[in-house]
């Protein structure tokens, strides 16, 4: 019934509990779970996750944060994309939000690697023609910009994908949706200070929504500040339910029909 767009299943929180993950997920109805990569050195675990279980998938890229790590090129995510059940390209994107240049942080020049790797992965995309999973925090103008620049604009070679854990405006959204994106919310959405999210989320066409954890951050309300798992998800398709006045049924259908059309490869892998 529920489609977990992007968790996290690989990490710590989750390595010797995975029956009890499932089960719950199974108690709740959701049928469907995302695995979602942050590093290459985390990507057989990720990938051997999606391979074990039927009804998990997987991605492929480096988070924007990660440093230190193997810095990934397009022929590196090209022949990853290509093992069973990998179905997207990152997460991958940009992320400025520790940077502050007055308290002698990097600058926005300093964070060119990170648009450099962002690229790496919008070209590994349209070559495989899988779609991405985008973070983006503090770093909008830039994620948009650098998408438009690399030719993601809905049409012709555009790989497409998700702006995942939305929290940005509703004009950020448009623009996402402007090119052919879908936009995804988490717990988040449920926070006591989350309104003008909750606002962008009346206004996001359900058609483009997708519903995820993001585990095991960020735990819905009445769970907040507990370890998130995927069982959690239909918390946030109820919060939008109640936003959009509509059975939360409906929102279960909608999002993991959204899960099936974005992320197309899901029979084939």
């Amino acid at each position: 019934m529920f489609t977990d767009s992007h968790c996290h299943l690989s990490f710590p929180d989750f390595t010797e509990r995975m029956d009890e993950v499932r089960a719950a997920m199974a108690a709740a109805q959701v049928d469907r779970a995302l695995c979602i990569c942050t590093t290459l050195e985390e990507f057989d675990a990720v990938q051997g996750l999606a391979a074990r279980y039927d009804n998990f998938w997987a991605s492929v890229g480096v988070h924007p944060d990660n440093e230190d790590i193997e810095e990934p090129t397009v022929e590196r995510l090209v022949q990853l994309s290509a093992r069973p059940k990998v179905v997207a390209i990152g997460e991958t994107g940009l992320d400025y939000y520790q940077m502050d240049e007055r308290k002698g942080g990097r600058s926005i020049v300093d964070m060119e690697w990170q648009r450099d790797r962002f690229r790496t992965h919008i070209r590994a995309a349209q070559q495989v023609r899988k779609p991405l999973v985008i973070h983006t925090r503090d770093a909008s103008a830039d994620t948009i910009s650098i998408l438009k620049e690399e030719g993601e604009t809905g049409a012709g070679k555009a790989a497409g994908g998700v702006f995942h854990c939305f929290t940005e405006t509703a004009e950020v959204a448009r623009a996402a949706l402007d090119l052919g994106f879908y936009i995804s919310f988490s717990g988040i959405l449920t926070f006591k200070k989350a309104e003008d999210l909750r606002q962008v989320a009346a206004f996001v066409p359900l058609d483009r929504m997708l519903i995820e954890t993001d585990s095991p951050y960020l735990a819905p309300v009445p769970f907040r500040g507990k370890t998130n798992s995927p069982a959690l998800v239909p918390y946030v398709a109820r919060q939008i339910a109640d936003i959009r006045n509509l059975p939360v049924e409906q929102i279960a259908e909608v999002t993991s029909n959204n899960f099936e059309m974005l992320f197309h490869d899901l029979k084939a892998a």
